[in-house]
């Protein structure tokens, strides 16, 4: 009786430890798959309230026909800029980065941002010219040629002399995503220090992965060394071989 159980105890202990053993297996070989952050990642920020919210005040202050957000947002959709972050693994839990905005996604978003506020304010100048008596024709063309006969140059070209500037500038959000340095990452928390003019910016971020995408969430006081802070998520999603 004695030997059965010994036995039984001895094939119990066996099958515990082939258990555990084919679990850190997993989790050193397929777990940490998920932990694996390596890859080029893009993010879109979106900034259509902020250009919304700018160009409707900006209309307020010079009394154009009164004019709501929500109206304005119907103007302007889908303003992104895009973000490229590159994150190469070198070790365990740690590795190097390199995060830029890209130019050219800049200057469509700004461009698109100011051609949407066109249509706003041809819209609105429409309406005034209407409520004025204006019996002429009210086509796109007809008051393209209006706004250019008085103030010599195109409504866009107007905008963008005269008018609020609906995105913040180029650098300064290259000041805010622009950079390169080190990275170490554990439990959930990202850790980032970037080469700033000879000295370093650490930044802490809470991160998620999910698939193809990393979500990236800055943790309250986590930037040191005046770096600009978007407290906002930031959802990057990996690039596909075929986009590299």
């Amino acid at each position: 009786m004695k030997k059965i159980i010994k036995n039984t105890v001895v094939v119990l202990l066996v099958l515990t430890l082939s258990v555990s053993t084919a679990f850190l297996a997993y989790l050193h070989f397929f777990a940490s798959e998920d932990e694996e952050l390596s890859g080029e990642w893009t993010a879109e920020l979106d900034m259509t309230e902020q250009a919304a919210v700018t160009a409707l005040s900006w209309l307020q202050d010079i009394e154009a026909v009164s004019i709501s957000l929500k109206d304005m947002e119907s103007y302007m959709q889908d303003l992104t800029i895009q973000i490229n972050l590159t994150l190469e693994q070198t070790g365990r839990s740690e590795g190097s980065f390199r995060c830029y905005v890209l130019p050219e996604s800049y200057d469509a978003c700004n461009q698109a941002a100011y051609e949407a506020f066109a249509r706003a304010f041809q819209a609105l100048l429409t309406e005034r010219l209407l409520m004025a008596g204006y019996t002429g024709s009210t086509d796109q063309e007809t008051i393209e040629a209006l706004v250019t006969e008085t103030f010599g140059m195109s409504t866009v070209s107007y905008l963008m002399s005269c008018g609020p500037a609906l995105l913040p500038s180029l650098e300064e959000l290259q000041t805010q995503y622009d950079g390169s340095g080190v990275y170490e990452f554990a439990e959930g928390v990202l850790t980032r220090q970037f080469d700033v003019d000879g000295s370093v910016v650490t930044k802490v971020e809470s991160y998620m992965r999910n698939d193809v995408n990393l979500i990236l969430s800055e943790e309250n006081g986590a930037v040191s060394g005046g770096f600009l802070s978007d407290r906002s998520p930031m959802v990057y999603t990996l690039r596909q071989p075929q986009d590299q």
